[in-house]
């Protein structure tokens, strides 16, 4: 089993009030899928981190090996959530995989 952590920031000019609405799309669609792409078995958005934390959300997935970390990167449905969903709102991306 291999764990897929990625960690974000939104980008300075997304305002405070747009903050709750986009988080909670990101949760949806990111957590959605699971059972679309194969080989990843869990994904748990963190939508609310510690005041101590550097990074506004996180996802933390579990993969079954390690070469499913590369099918789900490229993957038609992740890349369409993330084009959409994520990547337009967020800088700083900060990436672990372990087993």
């Amino acid at each position: 089993m291999v764990h897929h952590i990625v960690m974000w920031k939104f980008k300075p000019e997304i305002a405070e009030e747009q903050k709750p609405e986009l988080k909670r799309a990101m949760k949806e669609n990111l957590e959605g899928l699971v059972g679309k792409v194969p080989g990843l078995l869990t994904a748990e958005f963190v939508e609310e981190p510690l005041p101590s934390s550097t990074h506004d959300m996180a996802l933390v997935t579990t993969l079954e090996k390690a070469e499913d970390v590369a099918v789900y990167g490229s993957h038609p449905a992740h890349v369409a959530v993330a084009d959409t969903y994520v990547r337009p709102f967020v800088t700083e991306r900060a990436c672990l995989d372990y087993e």
